[in-house]
């Protein structure tokens, strides 16, 4: 088994919510990115990077060039800068595979280390574990085999039950793959650097994609399907669709690839040799289907460094805690409209509940823009904000359940083509009886507290203490009624002290 840190240099664990940095010296680009907010679901505040292109001469010369040196270094000056100014103190920095293989990378690291940044030079193996926690943090219970494609190396790890089991790093990264390919014997090489990685079988699950370049593969996958979708984050491929989509790129000319929206020209630079090493990958290790991580080394260096109950804690419920409690919409509030209309939840898994939870706190959230924004916030903040353990579906019914909210029940097509008629049509009614508790009393805790929605046979029931009885108004009425004919029931509204009005 291979375990990572999980302290900080001090020996103190870390599971608050203050602002903490990673400075990622790879062999493409030297990378700062702040982050803030949840431990469990950080946010970027700051995220820059220079592409120095520290391995770009390894195959040639075993040499970091000193150009890239130099650009790397001032990067370097100008991050630590940064952080004084930021007064961060919580900072990992990382070199990799450039500075680990080049004749000269100690000499680099030295010169570094006169910016007083305290770099740690990650072996083969821990820098594949750091990569593979990114996935294990992203995709709670994730089983398969993470695929990290960097500069100077390929890292593979087989990941299980929240542990890496088996990982190996080669010198495969795509400032290497020009060359091996223009060599001839592409196919047999990677295969014999598999087979002396003991890489030579196949292994169960997705392949979890991590790196830049495979993002960016994503997204040539995602235009060319016109998925509904903008974030890479977390999209799936099957894998004869994504053999067929490598066998194409292999053959594309990369400046026809930079023309598509969301591809850099270095990342389009990269993707043809990215794709003939992916078709040999699939060949010899058989995915199910790719899923695709904007999470990876720096993330899952963060994530080691989790007490384990934070590391427990549900990424998607704790990102829109922390997202919509700054909007003036809290947990707490969020969990008694969860309760409140319970009732009306027909599918009570444990996935729908969390998702449940999540609507009701985003929908108090919404009430709280300006009406004329709600609408397009509803379907942004659904889709296209990057929520971690949240896939199509999920997002889909993210937006039925805000859009029901607002009142609105016809589906925009981008969120049809996510999920299907009956898990929006569920998501639709969440969102009705989220709309009737705030059209009850502007979801204030006194009114729900004062209230119970209830179906029994084929009534929907509205019981209001006496105390509150004023509350049971035309607005009230009307989305009660709207509410019970989606359910196919009755509507009525039921007063403590015993009188029962039919409506």
């Amino acid at each position: 088994m291979i375990t990572g840190a999980t302290r900080t240099r001090n020996g103190k664990r870390r599971s608050h919510e203050t602002a903490r940095a990673v400075i990622d010296i790879g062999s493409n680009t030297v990378r700062l990115v702040i982050y803030g907010g949840p431990s469990r679901a950080p946010t970027v505040l700051w995220n820059e990077k220079v592409a120095a292109r520290l391995g770009r001469d390894l195959a040639a010369s075993g040499t970091i060039p000193d150009e890239a040196m130099d650009e790397a270094l001032s990067a370097l000056a100008r991050y630590a800068v940064i952080l004084r100014d930021w007064e961060i103190t919580e900072v990992e920095a990382v070199a990799t595979a450039a500075p680990r293989d080049a004749d000269n990378g100690m000499l680099f690291l030295d010169r570094a280390a006169s910016h007083g940044l305290d770099i740690r030079l990650l072996s083969g193996e821990e820098e594949a574990c750091a990569s593979a926690y990114g996935a294990i943090g992203a995709f709670p219970g994730a089983c398969g085999t993470v695929i990290d494609l960097g500069g100077g190396s390929l890292e593979l790890v087989v990941i299980g039950d929240g542990e890496c089991r088996e990982a190996a790093s080669l010198r495969l990264g795509t400032l290497r793959l020009p060359a091996m390919r223009a060599k001839g014997n592409f196919t047999k090489k990677v295969r014999k650097a598999l087979d002396e990685a003991g890489w030579a079988h196949n292994e169960p699950g997705p392949f979890y994609m991590v790196g830049g370049t495979w993002r960016a593969f994503a997204t040539y996958a995602m235009r060319a399907s016109e998925y509904p979708l903008t974030d890479p984050h977390g999209f799936e491929l099957p894998a004869e669709e994504a053999a067929r989509l490598a066998t194409k790129l292999m053959r594309l000319r990369p400046e026809k690839l930079a023309n598509i929206r969301g591809i850099s020209s270095m990342r389009a630079e990269k993707l043809p040799d990215a794709a003939a090493l992916l078709q040999v990958l699939m060949a010899e290790i058989c995915p199910e289907q790719l899923v695709f991580s904007s999470w990876g080394l720096r993330e899952g260096l963060h994530y080691q460094r989790l007490e384990p109950l934070e590391q427990a804690k549900d990424p998607l419920l704790a990102g829109v805690a922390a997202f919509a409690g700054t909007r003036g919409a809290s947990v707490t509030d969020a969990a008694l409209l969860a309760g409140w209309s319970a009732a009306v939840a027909r599918h009570g898994s444990a996935q729908n509940e969390r998702l449940r939870l999540a609507a009701a706190q985003l929908a108090l959230a919404l009430h709280r823009v300006e009406p004329n924004l709600r609408a397009a916030h509803a379907q942004e903040w659904a889709l296209d904000k990057r929520w971690i353990d949240c896939d199509g579906r999920s997002r889909a019914m993210l937006a039925a359940a805000l859009l029901g909210s607002l009142g609105i029940t016809a589906m925009p097509e981008r969120i049809r083509l996510l999920a299907n008629e009956d898990e929006l049509g569920e998501a639709i009614t969440w969102g009705m009886a989220y709309r009737l508790a705030q059209r009850l009393g502007a979801t204030a805790r006194g009114a729900l507290s004062a209230s119970a929605l209830a179906t029994e046979d084929d009534r929907l029931t509205l019981s209001i203490a006496e105390d509150h009885a004023a509350l049971a108004v035309y607005p009230v009425i009307k989305d009660l009624a709207n509410l019970a004919f989606r359910l196919d029931r009755e509507p009525h509204i039921e007063i403590s002290a015993g009188v029962q009005e039919d409506i």
